[in-house]
């Protein structure tokens, strides 16, 4: 198993099926939280939900698809960053975070994605990455900005929740614009 220091105190390791147990309790501090803004399919409510979800991303990374990933602080599950989607055939993938309110403002969100950036591109030799959040949610905008993506359209009224129906933003980087906008020595590489 790999792990990716975000920081002294904090790690980015795969989120499998092994860990539904500490998937459902981090879930219980953090289902409230980002109910609003992220898929109801994730948001799990017991532990044979939690297997559920673990157990879809592993069978979607088994056929070189979506994957998912935890945020360790302090020995302790947070949130993560995932693959929502995977296509080697169209060269493309978005990604996607949940955080608990207790590890938020850490730049840990920022730092696991730029992993996920790195590996896709780089790694896996992708084309386009993209990031699609409520259109209200400007923490998750503002993490798009700093992954250097930009704002490409905005699906009106696509985004359903509590009876509301919300604009869904689509933004996006490629390649080659991903490499350009980093700043030096601003990598990260696994470490076992």
């Amino acid at each position: 198993m790999f792990s990716l220091p975000l920081r002294d105190d904090a790690f980015l390791r795969p989120l499998e099926i092994w860990h539904a147990e500490e998937f459902a309790a981090h879930m219980d501090r953090a289902r409230e939280h980002i109910r609003p803004w992220v898929g109801p399919a994730f948001v799990t409510d017991d532990l044979d939900g939690a297997r559920g979800t673990l157990r879809r991303y592993a069978e979607r990374q088994a056929a070189d698809g979506a994957r998912l990933y935890g945020i360790w602080l302090e020995g302790t599950l947070v949130g993560g960053a995932m693959f929502v989607d995977f296509d080697t055939t169209f060269g493309s993938c978005e990604i996607g975070c949940w955080l608990e309110p207790a590890a938020e403002g850490l730049g840990l969100i920022t730092k696991a994605c730029r992993a996920l950036l790195d590996w896709a591109f780089t790694d896996r030799g992708l084309h386009r990455a993209e990031w699609h959040c409520r259109a209200d949610n400007q923490r998750s905008s503002a993490v798009a900005v700093r992954l250097g993506m930009a704002l490409e359209g905005v699906r009106r009224e696509h985004w359903p929740f509590d009876g509301i129906r919300y604009d869904k933003q689509i933004w996006a980087v490629l390649a080659s614009e991903l490499r350009t906008r980093r700043p030096a020595g601003d990598n990260l590489t696994p470490t076992e």
